[in-house]
């Protein structure tokens, strides 16, 4: 009888990540996304006040050229709305209109139009900021004309 002799096949080591990696990895990508997010955040209130600013002087310019067409700015009843849709009262009107669509802040609130302004100016052009309130302070403070 010919006897083989049975030789133990060398076992390979299992290749892959242990679960404590896999958790560590998952908790160090939680912690950097919490510091990311913070950052991220925290700017974002900065960046819609800026939105508003670039929109209030894009509007100003579309009323400066309203006001050459028309030899005066659109009273406070027409409203900015006389920047998209032709008014009755335009004399010249640019094919397209001033502006493609009617205005609204980052905060989806249409800017507010006062014509004549308050104080001596020929318009009042604002946005009332974060909160939609007259007033406030930081993310919630009114953007004005003035600012720019």
């Amino acid at each position: 009888m010919n006897k083989q002799r049975f030789r133990r096949m060398p076992t390979q080591k299992a290749a892959g990540f242990t679960l404590i990696e896999i958790m560590v990895v998952v908790v160090i990508l939680g912690v950097l996304a919490g510091l990311v997010a913070v950052n991220v955040f925290g700017n974002v209130d900065k960046a819609n006040a800026q939105a508003a600013r670039v929109d209030i002087s894009a509007i100003s310019q579309a009323l400066d050229l309203y006001k050459l067409d028309n030899f005066t700015y659109p009273t406070t009843d027409l409203g900015l709305d006389a920047l998209t849709n032709k008014p009755d009262s335009a004399r010249g009107w640019p094919s397209g209109g001033y502006l493609k669509k009617n205005p609204v802040d980052p905060w989806e609130r249409p800017y507010g139009y006062i014509s004549p302004g308050t104080n001596g100016e020929p318009y009042e052009l604002y946005s009332l900021g974060a909160d939609g309130n007259e007033g406030g302070e930081g993310p919630a403070k009114d953007i004005t004309l003035a600012d720019l």
